[in-house]
């Protein structure tokens, strides 16, 4: 028998390397968006149109997400956290791995960007239920007063699998040719995925099942004639207020992010013209920092509070927002890597204590389904659109401004949210019937 200590660490690991594999996977095609499909599968439009487009295919896998969200939280709720995950990482994997053959326009013509859509609503699906999975087996096995900070691992395999991703990206620009990694070297990271999947399956197979919900299923099955609603329609009636906390929550935290690591390949690359190793260095370094401090975001979470980290991060990041493409503009290797670089450590203030504030805003029978449903939901309005905003904007306008503006309105949105939430530090989540309320 493991000891507690033993247990969690183990658990944090799989969690986390397995999220690494995925996210390295939903990353690898945000940049691809940027830097290839542009040109590969939508070659008649100009540039910036080309770009919306490749971008608008990403926003495809976010509208996925939340039906993802849904189905693998009904399920996870009902035959537990482990078996969900394994599932996801193994759609996830496969799909990255299919696009890495997919045939380009100039091939087979308009079938191959419906098949990249396709693809790409898989990817999106399968991460709609990898996030909840993964963070709340690391909840459920951890202790309330250390919560913050064993659950922000899993959110540092985030930032980790952009760095795998950027990683095999920069090295590929520095050893082929712009025209050999157009022609066939991009699609060398994505068959990669192959083999970091069954490195991913071999760990997270080893991970035990959150004792939480074994004893919340045990309840269940010593009281069969209970009759209950299905976890997805308990969220919607009992814990709405909780699913729109989280769900604004994440505007902020999931719009700047995007922007600072997907957008501004697009910026750097199209509107100032540099090089795209310079892009590519930037949210390589900006990637270590944020995997490096996210945990002690979440640390800090639990000496002062969830909310009190969660506000800090919102009200930098609405003056960040106003700093950053200043900076870019400067056009030099030390200010664009320190833009993106402080982005992401302030992005981190949001990120690090978020799963822990997530999983103690609801209950055991419903949590998979109410942090992923929160989480995914927002998901399209914030994330998936970003980088396809943020560059219709630059279209529109010329400038920077626009963008640095709608950033902030977002920062605005999640500052509501968080100051009317109740803080959650040091709550137990073994209640499996409890509903946590708001601030009035």
């Amino acid at each position: 028998m493991l000891s507690p200590k033993t247990s969690i660490k183990r658990v944090v690991a799989a969690s986390m390397i397995g999220t690494t594999v995925e996210w390295y996977d939903f990353f690898l095609y945000s940049s691809a968006a940027a830097l290839v499909f542009n040109t590969q599968f939508f070659p008649d439009s100009d540039p910036l149109v080309g770009t919306m487009l490749a971008f608008a295919t990403l926003a495809v896998g976010f509208i996925a997400r939340p039906l993802g969200g849904l189905v693998f939280g009904h399920y996870g709720d009902k035959v537990g956290r482990k078996k969900l995950l394994v599932l996801s990482l193994l759609m996830m994997g496969g799909a990255t791995f299919a696009m890495g053959l997919l045939p380009t326009y100039a091939t087979i013509g308009v079938g191959a960007p419906l098949l990249l859509v396709l693809l790409r609503l898989v990817q999106g699906f399968a991460v709609g239920g990898e996030w909840g999975g993964a963070v709340l087996i690391v909840s459920e096995h951890g202790d309330d007063r250390r919560r913050g900070f064993w659950a922000s691992w899993p959110q540092a395999g985030v930032p980790a699998g952009n760095l795998l991703a950027t990683a095999v990206l920069a090295i590929l620009a520095v050893v082929q040719s712009d025209e050999a990694f157009l022609s066939w070297g991009w699609r060398i990271p994505f068959l990669l995925s192959g083999l970091l999947v069954l490195i991913g399956m071999w760990i997270r197979l080893a991970v035990e099942e959150s004792p939480l919900f074994v004893e919340a299923a045990k309840k269940a099955a010593e009281q069969p004639a209970a009759v209950e609603k299905a976890p997805i329609v308990a969220v919607f009636k009992n814990s709405w207020r909780q699913v729109l906390i989280a769900m604004g929550a994440r505007f902020a935290e999931n719009v700047s992010y995007y922007v600072i690591t997907a957008f501004v390949l697009v910026y750097l690359t199209t509107h100032l013209e540099l090089p795209k190793s310079l892009g590519l260095n930037a949210v390589l370094v900006g990637s270590a920092i944020h995997f490096i401090t996210i945990p002690m975001w979440g640390w800090l979470s639990d000496v002062i509070g969830r909310r009190t980290v969660y506000l800090f991060g919102t009200v930098t990041m609405l003056v960040w927002s106003f700093l950053f493409f200043p900076m870019l503009d400067g056009a030099t290797p030390f200010t664009t890597i320190a833009a993106v670089s402080i982005g992401l450590f302030l992005h981190g203030a949001m990120y690090g204590p978020q799963a822990a504030f997530f999983s103690e805003l609801f209950g055991t029978k419903v949590r998979y389904s109410g942090a992923s449903i929160g989480y995914q939901l927002a998901s399209i309005a914030a994330g998936g659109v970003a980088p396809l905003i943020a560059t219709a904007l630059l279209d529109g306008y010329g400038t920077s401004l626009p963008i640095s503006i709608y950033v902030a309105a977002t920062c605005v949105v999640t500052f509501i949210a968080v100051y009317f939430a109740k803080e959650t530090r040091g709550t137990s989540l073994a209640d499996t019937d409890r509903e946590p309320s708001v601030a009035a």
